[in-house]
């Protein structure tokens, strides 16, 4: 890959807007790997929720510590760490639990018991591994990639964005709360959960305030599953699929209806829109998908970030990133290529009936 990157001697800024998928991030850390291996990438605003909240504080970090090859190196500890962490710290403590935890058995106990039932402590294995290899004093402190880590607020289920500058491990955490599987995580008082319920990941703040015009997208999570789930495991696992892609969705549409609502006043009306809806319909996006290797993936396998499972989707992102950069890094700052509408348009087709064929065959010949 790094003879092929060679030959693309452009020089460019990127925001990137790093979608949640839990073990699926691995996929986001191969792209984020692919783009530092090319010299000429550099990283504006960067959005995370969930797993790609993880990978936006790892990168961060690692490059005010040590550049562009700090990063790569604390993106590979991280999901080293990932990879090797075993069963979480409250099942350990009993071991009836953490031999359901090998088992479909957990995911129906996650259903029927909370996690204030089956970890009345709050311990969060998740803080620990942060706590090892994320140097939060350092990202504050110093400068780099502005940041926009999406949680879900609770109480009204609206997203709040912790930035660099105030930046904490409970932001992080908040990101990536599963309320099934731990407490709420509580930040200046507020309860948040993961922010997958309402941005994943937020691209409109994005467009609106970074001063950098393009945006790459890792998107993770395929916008259509054409698997139909049968099983109550399958069901409740494309329920979260579902409820976890509708504010990627939302932000789509709407980013559609802004352009096309600028290009009928440049067309027909004449006037223009306000400056936030002007920068938001001017604003190029760009798009990596993890979706051919992680949708035939069942969506259980988020949660289970085995060594094989996180290699694969990294080597699968890194190459695909290869792939983006020797096809489209011409047209960073120049063209969008996300083909947004289309893929809104692919995704309201597949919701579209089947048409009914006659069932009368045709007439033969005399």
């Amino acid at each position: 890959m790094t003879a092929q990157l060679s030959k693309i001697p452009k020089k460019a800024t990127l925001n990137l807007a790093l979608q949640g998928g839990g073990a699926h991030g691995a996929f986001t850390w191969g792209v984020l790997d692919g783009l530092l291996a090319h010299g000429g990438c550099e990283f504006g605003w960067i959005g995370g929720t969930s797993a790609g909240a993880l990978n936006a504080v790892a990168l961060v970090a690692g490059l005010a510590a040590g550049g562009r090859e700090g990063a790569r190196a604390k993106l590979h500890q991280v999901w080293e760490a990932v990879a090797k962490a075993a069963a979480p710290e409250y099942l350990k403590l009993n071991p009836m639990l953490a031999s359901i935890s090998r088992s479909n058995a957990m995911a129906q106990m996650a259903e029927m018991f909370s996690p204030y039932d089956l970890n009345p402590l709050g311990i969060d294995p998740l803080r620990r591994l942060i706590e090892a290899h994320i140097d939060f004093e350092l990202i504050r402190t110093t400068k780099g990639p502005e940041l926009l880590i999406a949680a879900t607020h609770v109480a009204s289920g609206t997203p709040r964005f912790f930035r660099r500058a105030e930046l904490t491990i409970e932001a992080v955490l908040a990101s990536a709360c599963l309320p099934t599987l731990q407490q709420a995580v509580e930040v200046d008082g507020q309860a948040y959960w993961d922010g997958g319920f309402s941005a994943n990941p937020d691209l409109m703040t994005l467009a609106a305030e970074s001063p950098v015009e393009d945006t790459l997208i890792v998107q993770l999570v395929p916008l259509v599953r054409t698997h139909r789930p049968t099983s109550a495991r399958e069901i409740s696992g494309h329920v979260s699929h579902l409820t976890f892609n509708q504010p990627f969705v939302h932000e789509l549409e709407q980013i559609e209806t802004i352009r096309r609502l600028a290009s009928r006043r440049r067309g027909l009306f004449g006037g223009s829109l306000d400056e936030r809806d002007a920068r938001i319909a001017a604003h190029r996006f760009h798009l990596i998908e993890a979706g051919r290797f992680t949708g035939s993936l069942s969506v259980d396998s988020r949660g289970k970030p085995d060594a094989d499972l996180v290699n694969y989707l990294q080597s699968a992102g890194a190459t695909e990133a290869g792939k983006w950069l020797a096809r489209t890094w011409q047209d960073v700052g120049v063209r969008d290529t996300a083909e947004i509408g289309q893929r809104l348009h692919a995704m309201r087709t597949a919701a579209q009936p089947v048409a009914a064929t006659s069932a009368r065959k045709p007439d033969s010949a005399a």
